[in-house]
């Protein structure tokens, strides 16, 4: 699609999102037709008064007891005739000097005209910013459910910072954009039809001399503004690349000052501002030249009215009111193009915006699930893989025809060295990610029939990365379950050893962390995360190298409390140190997506394959330190 039909079609999208508003959008415009109408009367109103201006000045320098035809008769045959052509379009009288009764009322009636089109611009601008308000809401809103429909892999193609600029920076500029024009293009539209009316009706003439200046300023608009919009694109582009890559190095602070990278880092940011300053810079630049061009050349339209005018007056065909009067409606004329010149830049920047907005808002979703849904009627948590093929891309598959059974309350680990497969295969099991083919079962139901919601709510999952969220430690551990009474708390970090290091914190359970836990050591995060899990009390347990990060003493504590945990529930335990899986009922050895090998520990050592070399590779290095 071409760039100007996509700005099209984005403009209908916007059309289309603005719907819930179109009462408060058909009153706003309601009030700006209002508002024009007003307006338009003001230059007629103001054109009279100086017609009685000019009138009056006129008749008090002429004899009195004359009338109007008279004086203009005799300066016609004293051979005046262009100044009895001039008097011919003044309403005076000879001898009577400036009514200025009559030109206060006809200034009092235009202050009461002018007053009232600032009140409803003010109700206009009020109307509007609720109107914009409610939809910049309603289209953040649906960014985040949108977020949370998207398969991870469409996030994880993406940096986190670029999607924090999408619906962060992106939506208020939008909403920032359609505050300052939206008003302002319905307020040109009607101020060029009302404006436009009444020039016709002051001189038509005048108005054909108007038009044939309008195009050139809308051509040099619609070129200067078609060059522009790419260069919005770039410049949203860029911004986003700037804030994923500040993101990342805020995030990776104390990893960049570690390894001596500040000046790497800080180069590297100033390559991304410039990139960013420099696509600003075209943009604004391109978009700022139309502004200038447009006003150049509704300069020239007031020249030609003037010229054209003036010869008119002269003539007597018009009156020098009229001329005023059609001066200040063509200004009304070209002020909403001058506008429009000025808000083109707004213009491009929102549409820019707002094209990426929709390309998230249409980006594939989540299979929907099944309708209705089944659910198992007992969770005892036997799992089996049916023939089941997965990958990341088409083009590599990662797991392909795998089958396997665990029995209810089995724990069981995973192995293998790193890229085997291991966390793809619980990432599958709940449904992260979806397979390619074949059947994942949970007690005899197709986990694909069930909702994903009612599928986790039976699985508990502790990641190797520690994650936590801004708040304290007690809403850390009772994240995964709702309405957790302190109780349950305190008795679920008494069984992860979490009690103990919290009791020593000044604030206990009450101790804020934010969502880096800075304030908490690797493994005190790991045993947070270990305790949300072991409060949700899950049929089914993952633990993805959940001890990778404590020490041996707190590890050894872990597993006994997980030993109890672990009873008639299934346990998947993914680990790369083989000393913390010997007592697994079942442990499967993974490579290349495939489990090659499965059994007991000491039965796999036995065998002398895969799982015998990984494992005493482990114990020769444990020797060697």
């Amino acid at each position: 699609m071409s760039a100007s039909g996509r700005s099209a079609e984005t403009v209908r999208k916007l059309l289309r999102y603005t719907a819930p508003e179109r009462f408060l959008l058909v009153l706003t415009l309601l009030l700006a037709a209002a508002g024009t109408a007003l307006s338009a009367l003001g230059p007629k109103l103001l054109g009279k008064a100086t017609d009685l201006i000019f009138a009056g000045t006129l008749g008090r320098n002429l004899p009195p007891g004359t009338d109007k035809a008279a004086t203009i008769a005799s300066l016609r045959a004293a051979g005046r005739g262009e100044l009895a052509n001039l008097l011919s379009s003044a309403d005076f009288a000879p001898g009577a000097g400036v009514d200025f009764g009559q030109v206060g009322d006809v200034l009092a009636t235009v202050s009461v005209l002018f007053l009232l089109v600032f009140l409803l611009g003010v109700l206009q601008a009020r109307l509007t910013a609720i109107a914009v308000n409610r939809w910049v809401h309603r289209l953040r809103r649906d960014v985040q459910a949108k977020l949370s429909r998207l398969p991870l892999g469409h996030l994880d193609g993406r940096p986190r910072g670029e999607i924090l600029s999408l619906a962060t920076n992106d939506i208020d500029n939008l909403g920032q954009s359609l505050q300052q024009t939206l008003g302002q293009v319905v307020l040109a539209v009607l101020g060029i039809i009302g404006a436009g009316v009444m020039m016709f009706l002051t001189s038509p003439t005048l108005l054909l001399a108007t038009l044939l200046t309008v195009p050139l300023p809308l051509l040099v608009a619609a070129r200067t503004g078609a060059r522009s919009k790419p260069r919005f694109v770039e410049q949203a582009q860029a911004m986003g690349r700037l804030n994923a890559y500040v993101e990342e190095a805020y995030s990776g602070h104390a990893l960049v000052r570690a390894f001596g990278r500040s000046e790497e880092s800080a180069a590297a940011f100033q390559e991304h501002n410039e990139a960013f300053r420099e696509a600003s810079f075209k943009a604004q630049f391109i978009s700022g030249l139309i502004q200038p061009a447009t006003t150049l050349l509704g300069n020239l339209t007031y020249v030609l009215i003037a010229v054209v005018g003036g010869l008119r007056v002269a003539s007597g065909a018009m009156s020098l009111g009229s001329v005023q009067a059609f001066i200040q409606y063509s200004r009304q004329f070209n002020q909403p193009l001058t506008q429009a010149a000025a808000m083109a830049n707004l213009l491009q920047s929102g549409l820019a915006s707002a094209e990426r907005v929709f390309d998230l808002l249409e980006a594939p979703e989540l299979k929907p699930d099944p309708v209705p849904a089944v659910e198992p009627s007992r969770v005892r948590g036997h799992v089996e893989f049916r023939d089941v093929s997965f990958g990341y891309s088409a083009d590599h598959p990662l797991i392909e025809h795998l089958s396997l059974t665990i029995e209810p309350g089995q724990t069981v680990a995973i192995v293998g060295p790193t890229g085997a497969g291991k966390t793809t295969l619980v990432n599958l099991l709940m449904r992260l990610y979806e397979i390619d083919s074949g059947q994942i079962l949970l007690d005899d139901v197709d986990t694909a029939l069930m909702t994903r919601e009612g599928l986790r709510s039976h699985t508990g999952m502790v990641l190797q990365d520690a994650w936590l969220f801004g708040g304290t430690i007690a809403e850390n551990i009772a994240y995964g379950t709702v309405g957790a009474g302190r109780d349950q708390i305190r008795r679920a970090a008494v069984a992860t050893q979490v009690d103990h290091f919290v009791r020593t914190l000044p604030d206990g359970y009450d101790t804020m962390v934010d969502d880096e836990g800075s304030n908490l050591s690797a493994g005190e995060k790991q045993l947070i995360t270990i305790a949300r899990a072991f409060l949700a009390q899950p049929a089914i347990l993952i633990l993805d190298e959940a001890t990778s990060s404590v020490d041996t003493r707190t590890e050894v504590l872990i597993q006994r409390a997980m030993n109890t945990l672990r009873e008639g529930r299934t346990s998947f335990i993914i680990a790369h140190r083989l000393s913390t899986v010997r007592d697994a009922d079942l442990i499967l050895v993974m490579e290349n997506g495939r489990v090659v090998e499965q059994g007991t520990h000491d039965a796999l050592l036995r065998n002398s394959g895969a799982y015998s070399r990984l494992y005493k590779a482990q114990f020769s290095e444990s020797l060697d330190e």
